[in-house]
């Protein structure tokens, strides 16, 4: 296919209240879209080429609220998933105990994710469009 890159989403996430069962069912949901997805990819040379990033617009509070939920926060995962991806944790493990107002601090500069997958599996220059790239890859790929 023509297009280099698709975007799809899963709604949901966004809760404030009663969290618990309702992201065990997203992430049931998103974990067995996936595999079904990668699965069938890894069946092709074309599909073993395909890299798939998950990640969200918005990390979570790490204190739940009144309503045994929490609110946005900072500092979500990014998931890279593929038969080229080398795999692994990248990044510090966040600490729960010196947060940033409530929150999270993020370790990784998203932008050193994004500069790698726009290098490698875009072929692009990642400083044309990564305002203060400074050019450091992450080794996702094998």
């Amino acid at each position: 296919m023509p297009t280099r890159v698709y975007s799809v989403s899963l709604g949901g996430f966004d809760t404030h209240a009663e969290e618990l069962a309702g992201h065990e069912m997203l992430l049931d949901q998103l974990d067995k879209a996936l595999t079904a997805f990668l699965d069938r990819l890894a069946r092709t040379e074309a599909g073993k080429r395909v890299t798939v990033v998950v990640y969200s617009e918005f990390g979570r509070r790490v204190r739940a609220n009144a309503s045994d939920g929490t609110d946005h926060g900072t500092a979500g995962p990014v998931l890279v998933l593929g038969h080229g991806v080398a795999g692994g944790f990248y990044g510090e493990q966040p600490t729960l105990t010196d947060l940033d107002d409530g929150d999270l601090k993020a370790t990784m500069d998203f932008r050193q994710v994004y500069g790698t997958l726009l290098g490698s599996v875009l072929g692009a220059d990642p400083a044309q469009f990564l305002d203060g790239y400074r050019g450091e890859s992450l080794p996702l790929f094998r």
